[in-house]
């Protein structure tokens, strides 16, 4: 199986590495590809040295998986590209999520609606593909109404220049700003970029992307996101009102045999998620769990995951390795 990481020498590129090394993905020839700039640099993957080479070199190739992770105009430029050749292209960008003709998928949820002729396929929003995956198995049973969220996201979530900015600010080094404010000891609620109804472009993803994940739009989300200065790890509180009533033993039965969750949900022990359990962990993580006594039928709860994981490379890595097993590429 010859592979390529486009964005190798980013921060997620570094994690997908990684992850494909942890999960001993069976890869025959790797291809690291970045920019021109990063061209010749070597990365290291299972012990043994890569040379970074470029987009066109290899597309040229002819790998069977390209997985990018590189920004929405390189992969809107090159996926194309990459599927003509016959290669299935995973994108980590916002470039394809909401392209009625492409898939965005969570493995666990929808990845069985894949087929060979899927050559681009989307990789979810981190902050979406948290909550989807708590939210899934208790829209199965419950049917959601509406869900409001808001997030509590990680400075990893911006990129290396957000991560400096804050370790800057934390050690009193004035440096480059990532954002229009300090981000160590605030909290910006300012996530991407705003949208002409007031509302962020990763607040419209929270709102968009889990109708198309899940097939349905009968349900409807509203989202707030703020940056916090955490380094890794996003959490969010969750409001669902469902249709139907719900038992809290049955909802917490529910997540804990989901694949992927892990419950922790104990007030007596003071045992709830936080960044500090999830970080370098692929489960989604959730707890506080409890009714909303405002209003009938609704659940309060808290979700946390690593973004740079589950929330994009372990994501991006499953969705191949479902390729792989069910030899569609």
């Amino acid at each position: 199986m010859k592979i390529a990481l486009i964005g190798a020498t980013g921060m997620v590129g570094a994690v997908m590495l990684r992850v494909l090394e942890e999960r001993n993905f069976p890869i025959s020839e790797l291809l690291l590809v970045a920019s021109e700039a990063s061209v010749g640099k070597q990365l290291t993957f299972k012990g043994k040295p890569h040379t970074v080479i470029g987009l066109k070199t290899a597309v040229e190739a002819k790998p069977e998986i390209a997985i990018f992770s590189a920004g929405g105009s390189t992969s809107l430029e090159w996926a194309p590209k990459f599927a003509e050749a016959g290669t299935t292209v995973i994108d980590n960008s916002s470039a394809w999520r909401m392209d009625p003709t492409k898939k965005l998928v969570v493995p666990e949820i929808n990845a069985s609606s894949l087929t060979a002729a899927d050559k681009i396929i989307a990789n979810p929003n981190c902050s979406t593909i948290q909550m989807v995956l708590a939210l899934f198995p208790l829209h199965k049973k419950y049917k959601m109404k509406r869900v409001v969220v808001s997030t509590y996201q990680s400075v990893s979530g911006t990129g290396v220049k957000a991560v400096q900015q804050m370790e800057n600010e934390m050690a009193g080094v004035k440096g480059e700003m990532a954002y229009h404010y300090p981000i160590h000891r605030n909290a910006i609620p300012h996530c991407d970029v705003f949208e002409e109804n007031g509302y962020t472009k990763e607040e419209m993803k929270l709102a968009r992307e889990p109708q198309k994940i899940l097939d349905d739009r009968t349900f409807s989300v509203s989202a707030t996101a703020v940056r916090i200065p955490t380094a890794g790890g996003h959490s969010e509180s969750v409001n669902v009102e469902f249709l139907n009533d719900f038992d809290l033993s049955d909802v917490r039965k529910l997540l804990h045999d989901t694949p992927g969750i892990t419950v922790q949900d104990n007030p007596d022990t003071n045992t709830y998620p936080m960044p500090l359990y999830a970080n370098d962990k692929d489960e989604v993580f959730v707890g506080r769990l409890r009714r909303d006594e405002t209003q009938p039928n609704t659940l309060n709860m808290w979700i946390v995951s690593d973004n740079l994981r589950k929330g994009a490379a372990t994501n991006a890595v499953q969705i191949a390795e479902y390729l792989v097993a069910h030899k569609l590429v």
